[in-house]
């Protein structure tokens, strides 16, 4: 099997706190994605700070991660990775987008984001992939770690939205054969997630943070879905 070369679109930093024992988010798709497949290459762009691939076939794909920004803030590394994601899709360069990754794909192709009115998404989602693709696998049902308040209320006009929950109705979409997005995060441990929502409990509220930690008690499927993720790059 050849070599994959990814580039990580590095788009927030890990609390102080926490990133001693956690590292930073390219370190855990690092270690989602190896442990999947060991013939990859991830390659960090700290697009935040306006650092990218002097070509873009520097690497073979790319994937954004999530942030604690929002994709319709008025900054110049939001504005320019937007640009960069119309890019990608004119060349057809394979994309992955988690969270913030799956709404700024959404956002600078031609979708709406937004704060939703129904709050903090949290806790585990349970949902089914309604795709007939090769790329994943005939058990087509997976739970994610949630934590985003933005959601995607309108996909881009040409993606197809392959998994919907009631509370996140565009919970993942695919564009042609080089999209892919999801809004939950398979990189996310239960450690790591316990350990942001205690970070956030004063934010949260205790009502709203004990539902967090109750709401993550079901079983995560984060080494399924980096399956479908490499399986989707390496797809001709």
């Amino acid at each position: 099997m050849k070599n994959l070369n990814i580039g990580i679109l590095k788009t927030d930093t890990v609390r102080e706190s926490l990133s001693p024992e956690f590292g930073e988010y390219p370190d855990m798709f690092t270690k989602l994605l190896s442990e999947t497949d060991d013939n990859l290459n991830l390659i960090t762009y700290d697009v935040e700070h306006q650092e990218y691939p002097r070509d873009i076939n520097d690497v073979d794909a790319y994937l954004i991660t999530g942030s604690k920004y929002s994709v319709y803030d008025n900054e110049p590394w939001i504005i320019a990775l937007a640009e960069f994601v119309r890019e990608l899709h004119r060349t057809h360069k394979k994309l992955i987008g988690i969270c913030f990754g799956h709404q700024m794909v959404a956002h600078a192709l031609g979708g709406r984001v937004e704060k939703a009115g129904k709050g903090w998404g949290l806790g585990v989602s349970e949902s089914t992939l309604t795709s007939s693709d090769s790329w994943h696998t005939s058990d087509n049902r997976f739970n994610l770690l949630m934590s985003h308040q933005d959601q995607v209320m309108e996909p881009p006009g040409n993606a197809l939205v392959i998994a919907t929950t009631k509370f996140c109705p565009i919970l993942a979409c695919q564009l042609e054969n080089h999209i892919l997005t999801f809004q939950g995060h398979p990189e996310f441990s239960k450690s790591y997630y316990h350990a942001l929502m205690e970070v956030r409990r004063e934010i949260l509220g205790e009502e709203l943070y004990s539902k967090a930690l109750e709401g993550a008690k079901k079983s995560i499927d984060n080494d399924k879905v980096a399956r479908w993720i490499v399986n989707f790059l390496r797809k001709e």
